[in-house]
């Protein structure tokens, strides 16, 4: 739902706001000038939740990741009001720029260490904490996979996913199971980086207790490094293994050990989440996400036809096969 400004100005006592410009689906972002805050207002919720819960789990995700340093901390939540029916969320401001990738993939490992680092929280609600993240995140992938037969994709690649969904279900991974809060939603255009070369990670809508080998396919595979329009860059092979390298080096050892089985079968995964949630995209995106910007809807179909094109895929697949 398009954003009201008089409205959230009104909730604000007046102040004034400073629109900042469209880059995701899901929330508008407006800066509350001189309180070094700005609004993460909703547009819808991508997870299906209704807007007081959407917030409650926003507002928890914030206050547990705040310990990292590497996340905006939580200064208010805005219930849902008329003009304002999803509400909203107040963060501190990080001033920053976009990532320069590969450069900017080292601060993005060590902000990706220091939520993984967190010692789990006694009471894990409201955030989810599925019992095996891996199951849950392959039962995602199959409910979204419906998707796949209505995008109207190329036969040659609706065949290579059906091959790769397959090698998903058929994967058996024996290794101790790492669960850490995560912040799932991790490709790059999620992050700020600051005047120091420290990276903020600022989207938590989607944050959870996890596999952290999500989170680092997620922030590295071609389907999102090429996904935010200020960020777009394909990484070499090269360039993903110093990123987990240098993961690796920021966590506990026995962390990167428990983790570095799983590293191949979740980049897979993580991969499928995101095509079957772009195969969704495609075909309602611009009910799920109306009067977003010309430019930005037009870089995003493009990304979208890209990421389903048989050549795609398999450049993709060649991390893991």
């Amino acid at each position: 739902m398009p954003l009201s400004l008089p409205a959230l100005s009104a909730a604000l006592n007046g102040a004034a706001l400073e629109p900042l410009p469209l880059k995701g689906v899901a929330h508008d972002h407006v800066r509350v000038v001189g309180r070094g805050v700005v609004a993460r207002v909703p547009r819808w919720s991508q997870v299906g939740l209704d807007p007081a819960a959407n917030l409650a789990y926003q507002a928890a995700a914030f206050a547990r990741a705040a310990p990292s340093g590497h996340t905006p901390e939580l200064a208010g939540v805005l219930e849902p009001r008329p003009g304002l029916p999803m509400g909203a969320l107040l963060v501190s401001e990080i001033t920053g720029r976009p990532p320069r990738l590969p450069a900017d993939m080292p601060a993005i490992a060590e902000a990706l260490a220091s939520l993984h680092r967190l010692a789990l929280a006694e009471e894990r609600a409201p955030l989810a904490s599925p019992p095996d993240p891996v199951a849950a995140t392959l039962a995602l992938v199959l409910r979204q996979a419906e998707h796949f037969d209505r995008a109207d994709l190329d036969p040659m690649a609706l065949m290579r996913i059906e091959i790769e969904l397959g090698a998903a279900q058929a994967d058996r991974i024996t290794a101790p199971l790492p669960v850490t809060l995560v912040g799932t939603d991790t490709h790059p255009g999620n992050f700020l980086i600051d005047a120091a070369g420290k990276a903020w990670f600022t989207d938590l809508e989607k944050a959870q207790y996890g596999h952290p080998a999500i989170d680092l396919a997620h922030a590295s595979l071609y389907t999102s490094t090429m996904w935010d329009p200020d960020v777009a860059t394909a990484l070499g092979k090269a360039e993903v293994k110093a990123f987990l390298a240098a993961w690796e080096a920021a966590v506990p050892d026995a962390l990167a050990a428990a983790v570095r089985p799983w590293l191949k079968p979740l980049r897979r995964l993580t991969w499928l989440r995101s095509l079957s949630w772009m195969a969704r995209w495609k075909i309602e995106g611009d009910r799920l996400s109306p009067g977003m910007p010309d430019a930005l809807r037009a870089h995003l179909r493009e990304r979208v036809e890209d990421v389903f094109r048989p050549e795609t895929i398999d450049r993709v697949r060649a991390d893991w096969n």
